[in-house]
């Protein structure tokens, strides 16, 4: 193989990073991360626009920044000539949607729709969706719609079809200016082809298609609303082009704003997540990948495809080609760290930390990994931003319970670390339930990399070994991987994404071992975890749903 490089480019929820990868030995040759200017919108538009509840919108403006700025400077930084780069791949959140119009560009950069929130991108965690997923599964369930059951029996609200629903509802002049919706992955790699390409992994995970069937009936559409009948006709156009194949080749205009090749090729965009499976190897039936960030997604790869409560897909081909690939996932992870750190942790924490010369999280963690499992006497459930798997419920909300006059910052923080390894087991035992294996775990993402408690926590939890990624960039190698495979062999890539992970996935040597007290003091633990997760997940689920609408109200009239 002649000396050939690929670039990855992973767009997160604060921002994007690039990463330049060696294909023969999977080597991280440099990366650059652009932080969104406008970052996440959940308050106001930058016009001062006030959001409603459950809103996250972003700039797609942001996006392009990170090809702008962050490919030159790693070509820039590495001196690697561009005509030894084979391929560019796009990992992104997902589902997060634009509406564009007749030219190909977001509605929100027309003066004209600017200040309507509609306009906008829905980030993947816009939940205000909720009664139009609710809606939804409500109409497949009582039509039997044969699709419903791929995704564990709900629809959630971070998906396409609700986020488009709303904008119907909500905003009929956005939803009627609106030429095509279209996942940012997708919208990302029309920018730099030229070519309207929908990916396999978005449109089977996020919009209800199928490889074998491809999308809903229209009939199924209308009976959710008399205008979306011709829905799939008129916005949704564009070929469903398969993950790991070229959806098409670098313009000339991209190439010299970049600084790279016409004719580069490009890979089909997938979920930011979903791109850290091969970048750690795991391509094996029974390997459970975690992607821990804001939020995380599991994902197992099998032989077996089977009819499970609360998983967010089953797609065949769906991650690993030959393979049936499931998704859950937990919408508040590092999201409900952050919370607790920024909004309330005492100010005694903050400054103790930077007498230290800590961050709060670092000092929180310190102190958090002195005690043992059960001592504070605190038990969280882990719904700050509701569940995705298993009970797929935007509405829930976190709980703290055991809190005493003497409890420290400390203990909540553990307590809270501890419940996201609680709903991660939750899962992994769904699955088991089901008689899907989960013999093997790998932590990608930066917490893994960060927070060695946590992931001591999650062992204990789960009674299993956690293996660490070995990249501080996972997605984005995993991306490049896929762009390996779209250059193809005969240009210095891969036949395939088995091969290309044979050479280029990296996991750490030292894994995280679970600790046997810890084990058994965790069970005991667990099983109240779970008498909580079916009372307030379940038997009065209307508890958390009413005390959120009371906040909604309250939050509103004082606005």
């Amino acid at each position: 193989m002649t000396e050939s490089y690929v670039i990855g480019v992973d767009f997160g929820t604060e921002s994007g990073r690039v990463l330049l990868v060696d294909v023969k030995t999977g080597q991280e040759i440099a990366t650059h991360v652009t932080p969104y200017d406008n970052g996440v919108m959940d308050h106001s538009l930058p016009d001062g626009t006030l959001l409603g509840k459950d809103w996250a919108l972003q700039d797609p403006n942001d996006y392009l920044q990170v090809l702008y700025r962050s490919i030159p400077e790693v070509l820039r930084s590495s001196s690697i000539r561009p005509e030894h780069i084979i391929g560019i791949g796009i990992d992104f959140t997902s589902s997060t949607i634009l509406p564009l119009d007749q030219e190909g560009q977001p509605l929100c950069f027309n003066p004209k729709w600017k200040s309507n929130p509609h306009s906008w991108v829905k980030l993947w965690k816009h939940h205000a969706a909720q009664e139009e997923a609710d809606i939804f599964t409500r109409v497949a369930t009582d039509s039997g719609e044969g699709f419903i059951k791929r995704y564990g029996g709900k629809v959630s609200s971070e998906w396409l079809f609700p986020k488009a629903y709303q904008i119907m509802r909500e905003s009929p002049e956005i939803y009627e200016a609106t030429d095509l919706f279209i996942e940012a992955c997708d919208w990302i790699t029309y920018q730099l082809t030229n070519k309207l390409i929908r990916s396999s992994n978005t449109c089977e995970y996020k919009a209800f298609w199928s490889h074998d069937t491809g999308y809903p009936d229209s009939s199924f559409l209308r009976k959710i609303d008399q205008r979306l009948e011709a829905f799939l006709d008129t916005k949704m156009r564009g070929r469903v082009q398969p993950i790991g194949e070229k959806a098409g080749e670098l313009s000339n205009k991209m190439a010299q704003r970049l600084g790279l090749l016409p004719g580069t090729a490009v890979a089909v965009g997938i979920i930011d997540a979903h791109a850290s499976v091969p970048a750690v190897g795991a391509v094996n039936p029974g390997q459970m990948v975690m992607a821990l960030g804001t939020s995380t997604c599991h994902m197992v790869t099998t032989d077996q495809e089977k009819v499970i409560e609360g998983i967010c897909g089953l797609v065949k081909d769906g991650i690993i080609p030959g393979y049936y690939s499931y998704e859950t996932g937990q919408v508040a992870v590092g999201d409900a760290f952050a919370w607790y750190v920024e909004h309330s942790t005492p100010e005694y924490i903050t400054q103790e930390a930077k007498k230290k010369g800590n961050t709060t999280h670092e000092l929180l963690e310190k102190k958090a990994a002195i005690y043992k499992p059960g001592e504070s006497g605190i038990l969280a459930l882990d719904w700050w931003n509701g569940n995705r798997s298993v009970l797929v419920d935007a509405n829930l909300t976190g709980m703290i319970i055991g809190l005493t006059i003497s409890t420290k910052p400390e203990e909540i923080y553990r307590a809270l670390l501890e419940s996201t390894a609680f709903g991660t087991r939750k899962i992994i035992e769904n699955f088991a339930d089901a008689g899907i294996e989960v013999n093997e775990i790998f932590a990608a993402g930066g917490l893994p990399q960060r927070n060695k408690l946590l992931m001591q926590i999650y062992a204990d939890v789960t009674n299993r070994e956690i293996k660490i990624a070995d990249s501080q960039q996972t997605t984005a190698l995993g991306a490049a991987m896929y762009a390996s495979v779209a250059a193809g062999k005969a240009n210095g890539g891969y036949d395939n994404l088995i091969e290309a992970a044979k050479h280029m996935s990296r996991v750490k040597e030292v894994s995280y071992v679970p600790i046997p007290e810890n084990v058994e003091t965790y069970h005991e633990m667990y099983k109240l975890y779970l008498e909580l997760h079916d009372y307030f997940g379940r038997e009065r689920k209307d508890i958390m749903h009413t005390l959120k609408n009371h906040k909604v109200h309250l939050v509103g009239s004082i606005v």
